[in-house]
């Protein structure tokens, strides 16, 4: 998929929000969706540990992938975010703002070559 194709955060953001707006139920409550983060970390956990861990995923297991887990989380994420009218853009923004500050002599940097 080419950069001009992919879909931005507020686009992300809108797809989310046309898909739970179709429901009367509309967006859970701010602690049923951290129940919903909590249980989607919980399967990207699953994931990795089957690809990285030592517990081999059972034969009878269905087939997934962490990609298709990061998805998941994202979505919920996103459904968080609309239901307390959070821009995700600004609040990554506000992170890397904060990140690069306080982490910007924490590790070693790379030589320019």
């Amino acid at each position: 998929m080419s950069n001009s194709t992919k879909t931005n955060s507020k686009e992300m953001q809108k797809r989310v929000d046309q898909f739970i707006s179709q429901f009367e139920e509309g967006y859970f409550s701010p602690l049923a969706m951290l129940a919903r983060f909590t249980e989607e970390i919980g399967e990207l956990a699953r994931e990795v540990n089957h690809v990285y861990g030592e517990k081999p995923k059972k034969q009878s297991e269905a087939t997934n992938t962490i990609e298709n887990e990061l998805g998941d989380l994202m979505f919920v994420l996103l459904s968080f975010a609309n239901s307390l009218n959070i821009d995700v853009s600004e609040a990554f923004d506000q992170a890397m703002t904060k990140i690069e500050q306080r982490d910007q002599k924490r590790w070693t940097e790379k030589e320019s070559e």
